[in-house]
């Protein structure tokens, strides 16, 4: 199991490759044979193929994150962030709540994201 340390580095590293990486940078956080459930409730994503395609819109928009809080557990981290999207004139803003396992390399086995259209802030 790694370490909470590596788990805490790990979800700094997504934040930041979310926010300045390609979907191709993001989907190597994740072990080959991860599942992607955002939001939960939606069919889930399987595998890095699927996983890469899934953040491939971010590639053409502007996206910056922050860490609101985080929890670790064994091998699992929960934490809050705020996403704010730029696509030209239109500014989107999310927080979402993520779960996410991680391996002995703390590498994305799973994540769940818990939000809805709800929770979305155009501006």
């Amino acid at each position: 199991m790694p370490a909470a340390e590596q788990i805490r580095a790990a979800v700094l590293r997504y934040l930041d490759t979310v926010a300045t990486g390609t979907s191709a940078d993001i989907a190597a956080l994740y072990a080959e044979d991860a599942t992607l459930e955002d939001p939960v409730g939606t069919p889930p994503h399987a595998g890095r193929a699927a996983i890469e395609e899934f953040y491939r819109p971010l590639d053409a928009v502007r996206t910056t994150t922050e860490l609101l809080t985080v929890r670790i557990a064994g091998n699992s981290a929960a934490f809050g962030f705020r996403v704010v999207t730029e696509t030209g004139e239109q500014t989107v803003t999310v927080s979402p709540i993520d779960v996410m396992t991680f391996d002995e390399q703390a590498q994305i086995t799973s994540m769940r994201a818990f939000w809805s259209p709800d929770d979305i802030e155009p501006r």
